[in-house]
């Protein structure tokens, strides 16, 4: 589906999704999520990186506020009308919201989050929710919920907490206080940091990278890898079984199973 805010581009195997909304810093609301959820979805299997950037000044300051105020946002579900709902509907209601960002992790393409400016809220959770994320150095990530009452809920505590661990992340959402690029590399949120005037020459190197491994081995990786943050050890073995078994019969001409 296309979205006005949502600027889609592809150039042979890599896609660059744009939020294109800089006059509100990129901010996020519930069509934008579902924009998101159905770009997720619909990657197609030639395109191997996804690249998640923002437009303007910000990579992402967050939900639109307006969707807190009684007016809301035009064409858009309001909180208040969320929580009109019921128990089960604001269950179903951010059920839904949370594919936007959890769809990622089973997309089978590598996404990289290009960060610069605020990621806050939505924003750092939609940098938690690639596989990789660069930072400009003026990037700054804030959970700001708790500060509204409220608790990160589009799928960004998992990834968080196995980045940097609980007690780290536990402050971080509690106080809602700024993490610099410096101190995000150096906790294990970011993986590499460049100048802003050199974010996109990095990312590219960083795309170019991950383009020069062999196709089948890249996308056997990314589920395998991402399987081993929850499951077991033996079961983790399995997988490294079955997934190596599968690229060294191709690799090497073997009989098919």
């Amino acid at each position: 589906m296309t979205h006005p805010h949502l600027r889609v581009e592809t150039d042979g195997p890599v896609r660059t999704l744009t939020l294109d909304h800089p006059e509100r810093r990129n901010a996020q609301t519930p069509s934008l999520w579902a924009a998101l959820a159905d770009e997720a979805r619909s990657v197609p299997e030639d395109v191997r990186v996804v690249v998640l950037r923002g437009a303007g000044d910000a990579f992402s300051a967050g939900i639109d506020t307006a969707i807190f105020t009684p007016a809301g946002v035009p064409g858009e579900e309001s909180v208040a009308e969320l929580a009109q709902a019921g128990p089960e509907g604001i269950d179903r209601g951010i059920a839904t919201y949370q594919q936007g960002f959890t769809a990622w992790a089973e997309c089978p393409a590598v996404v990289v989050a290009q960060v610069h400016g605020y990621a806050i809220g939505a924003g750092f959770q939609l940098a938690l929710a690639a596989d990789l994320r660069i930072a400009a150095l003026d990037a700054w990530f804030a959970m700001r919920e708790t500060s509204l009452g409220l608790v990160p809920d589009l799928g960004g505590t998992g990834p968080l907490v196995h980045l940097v661990g609980y007690a780290r992340a536990l402050e971080i959402c509690a106080t809602g206080r700024k993490v610099s690029a410096p101190e995000a590399h150096a906790i294990g949120l970011v993986g590499s940091l460049a100048p802003a005037a050199d974010l996109d020459e990095a990312t590219g190197s960083l795309v170019d990278a991950l383009l020069a491994a062999p196709a089948p081995a890249l996308r056997s990786l990314k589920p395998l890898l991402r399987a081993a943050v929850a499951g077991s050890r033996e079961d983790q073995l399995a997988r490294e079984r079955a997934a190596q078994t599968g690229l060294l019969q191709t690799l090497l001409g073997g009989p098919a199973s």
